[in-house]
C-alpha cells in the first residue's frame, strides 16, 4: 500500500516535471517568433552554457522594459498633444469654412436681392426721364412752333387792319373835301370800300357796315350832301371798330406772349429738373455699378478661400489618419515588444529555466 503511495507520488512529480517542461518548450517556440526575444533566449543560453549568471541579463531586460514604457509613454503624449492640435485645426477650418458661406451667401443674397434689383430701378428711372425729356422737348418745339403760327397771323391780322383804317381815312379825307363830289372822288371810295370788303369779308362783325357803305355809296347818294354825311359817320364808327380791333389784337398777342414765355420758362424748368435727376441717377447707377463689381470680387475671393480651407482641411485630415496609422502601428509594436520582454524576463526569473537550459546543453 505503502509502495503504491510512493509510485504515484513519483509519477506526479514526473508529470509536473514534463508537464512544465512542455510548457516551457511552447513559452520559448512563442518567444523565438521575436527576433528580440530569440535573441534574449540565445543570449541567456550562451551565458549559462559557458558557466555564467542571468542576474546581469535580468536587469538589462528590466532596464529595457523601463525605457520602453518610457517611450511609449513620450508617444502617447506627443500623439495627445497632435490629436488636440488636429482637432483645434479642424475646429479652426470649419469655422472659417463656415464663415465664407455665410459671406458667400450673404454676398449672392445681396447681389440677386438687392444690387441687380436696385440696378433695374435705375435703368427704368434713366429710361423714363429719357421719355420725359424727348416729350419736354417735343412740347417744346410744338408751344414754339404755335407760337410762330401765331405772331405771324397777328401780324397779318395788324397789316389788315392797318390797311383798312388808312383806307377809312383816306375815305374821310376825301369826304370831307367834297363840295363838288367828282366821278373820280366816287370811284376811289368805292375802291377803298372794296379794298376793305376784301381784307374783312369773313369777318362777321365788320360785315353790316360795310354792307350798309355798299348800299349808301352809289353815285347818286354820292351826289347827296345828306349821303356824304352819313357815309362819314358810318366811316368814322367803322374806323373806331378797326382800332378797338387794332388794339384787342395787341393786348390779345401780348397775353399771348406772356402765356408763351411762362410755358416756356415752365418746361424748361421741368428740362432742367429732368437733366439734373439724370445726373443724380446716373451717380447711382455708376456707385451701384461699381458696389455690384466689388460685390462680385468679394464673393468671388471668399469661395477661392472656402476652396483652400476646404483642401487645408482635407490635408489635415488625411495627414492625421496617415499618423494615427502610423501611432497605432508603433504602440502595437512597442506593446509587443514589451510584452515579449516581460515574457522572456518571467521566463529567465524561473529557476526551471536555468535547469532547463542547462540540461539542454549538457551541463
Amino acid at each position: 500500500m505503502r509502495t503504491g503511495i510512493l509510485v504515484c507520488l513519483v509519477l506526479s512529480v514526473l508529470s509536473v516535471e514534463l508537464n512544465m517542461e512542455r510548457h516551457q518548450e511552447e513559452v520559448m517556440n512563442k518567444l523565438r517568433e521575436s527576433k528580440w526575444a530569440s535573441f534574449i533566449l540565445e543570449f541567456a543560453e550562451v551565458e549559462l552554457g559557458s558557466g555564467g549568471a542571468l542576474k546581469e541579463l535580468v536587469e538589462a531586460i528590466n532596464q529595457l522594459i523601463d525605457q520602453l514604457e518610457e517611450e511609449l509613454d513620450d508617444i502617447n503624449h506627443s500623439y495627445s498633444r497632435r490629436t488636440d492640435e488636429h482637432n483645434r485645426d479642424v475646429t479652426r477650418y470649419e469655422q472659417e469654412i463656415q464663415d465664407a458661406d455665410r459671406d458667400i451667401f450673404n454676398g449672392e443674397d445681396f447681389i440677386d436681392n438687392v444690387l441687380i434689383p436696385q440696378k433695374q430701378r435705375f435703368q427704368d428711372a434713366l429710361a423714363q426721364l429719357k421719355t420725359n425729356i424727348e416729350e419736354n422737348r417735343r412740347i417744346l418745339d410744338q408751344e414754339t412752333v404755335n407760337r410762330k403760327k401765331q405772331h405771324e397771323q397777328f401780324l397779318s391780322n395788324i397789316a389788315e387792319i392797318n390797311e383798312a383804317i388808312g383806307a377809312v381815312d383816306e375815305s374821310l379825307g376825301l369826304l370831307s373835301q367834297i363840295t363838288n363830289p367828282s366821278l373820280v372822288q366816287f370811284k376811289r371810295v368805292q375802291s377803298n370800300l372794296g379794298r376793305i370788303q376784301t381784307s374783312f369779308q369773313n369777318h362777321s362783325s365788320f360785315a353790316p357796315i360795310i354792307k350798309a357803305l355798299l348800299e349808301l355809296a352809289t353815285e347818286q347818294s354820292f351826289a347827296d350832301q345828306g349821303s356824304v354825311q352819313q357815309l362819314v359817320k358810318i366811316f368814322n364808327e367803322l374806323r373806331v371798330q378797326f382800332v378797338d380791333t387794332l388794339n384787342q389784337e395787341t393786348a390779345d398777342e401780348s397775353a399771348a406772349e406772356s402765356k408763351f414765355t411762362e410755358r416756356v420758362a415752365q418746361l424748361e424748368k421741368e428740362f432742367a429738373e429732368f437733366q439734373r435727376a439724370v445726373l443724380i441717377k446716373n451717380s447711382e447707377l455708376a456707385a451701384n455699378e461699381q458696389k455690384l463689381g466689388e460685390t462680385i470680387v468679394y464673393v468671388g475671393q471668399r469661395k477661392d478661400d472656402r476652396a483652400t480651407l476646404q483642401a487645408q482641411l482635407q490635408a489635415e485630415n488625411d495627414n492625421y489618419a496617415a499618423e494615427t496609422d502610423l501611432y497605432n502601428r508603433t504602440v502595437a509594436e512597442y506593446n509587443k515588444e514589451i510584452e515579449i520582454s516581460k515574457q522572456a524576463l518571467g521566463l529567465l526569473t524561473q529557476p526551471s529555466f536555468e535547469q532547463y537550459v542547462k540540461s539542454k546543453v549538457g551541463i
